[in-house]
């Protein structure tokens, strides 16, 4: 059965929902990447939009102006989560922001914020910004556009925006790190069976 995430979410919402989960997100999202996350943690500057019980994107959106105040997305792809590791567990606290979107895995800090403050971090697919933009429906308003087109806060509606990863679920566990510890025992298996095959080679 496909899954769906209807923002607003709640924590009851993703109280069934675990690692390596696919799902997807109808709603609304919000891209929100370094800048932003920098300006309320260290600077203390509140998030012009609220996304308690919301979603937010870790990416820099490529975007079009068609009118006066109105905008269309042309591609947004993931960037880089582990970027915000340093803020994400304040970031969740402070905001209420129940899923997270980006590229990559994330560090312990979020985990505890995940578990905690009850979220959690999804893994959109690399290469598939324009894929992403189709899955736009509308940017619905934008924020702290003096940042620049990537950091600008752009609101997006979106409808079964994904497909999306669970990599950090609400119960402490962590895809990313889970594979590591797997994919090292496999590695160091195969380490010890090939020498064996090769210890005549001086």
């Amino acid at each position: 059965m496909k899954k769906i995430l209807h923002t607003p979410v709640t924590a009851a919402d993703l109280e069934g929902i675990k690692v390596g989960d696919v799902i997807y997100l109808s709603g609304h999202i919000v891209t929100c990447r370094d800048v932003a996350h920098r300006r309320l943690i260290e600077y203390g500057r509140e998030l012009p939009i609220d996304i308690d019980g919301g979603a937010i994107f870790h990416a820099g959106p490529i975007v079009r102006k068609v009118d006066e105040d109105q905008y269309e997305m042309v591609a947004i792809g993931p960037t880089t989560s582990m970027r915000m590791e340093k803020f994400e567990k304040e970031f969740i606290r402070q905001t209420g922001v129940k899923v997270i979107v980006g590229k990559g895995g994330m560090g312990q800090g979020t985990v505890e914020g995940c578990q905690q403050y009850k979220a959690i971090h999804c893994v959109f697919p690399a290469g598939c910004a324009v894929l992403a933009a189709t899955q736009v429906e509308e940017i619905e308003g934008q924020e702290w556009m003096d940042l620049g087109m990537p950091e600008t806060l752009w609101l997006c509606r979106v409808e079964e925006f994904g497909p999306l990863v669970v990599s950090i679920d609400t119960h402490g566990n962590n895809l990313f790190e889970a594979n590591k510890v797997e994919f090292n025992r496999r590695k160091d298996e195969q380490i010890e069976k090939i020498s064996k095959e090769v210890r005549f080679i001086k």
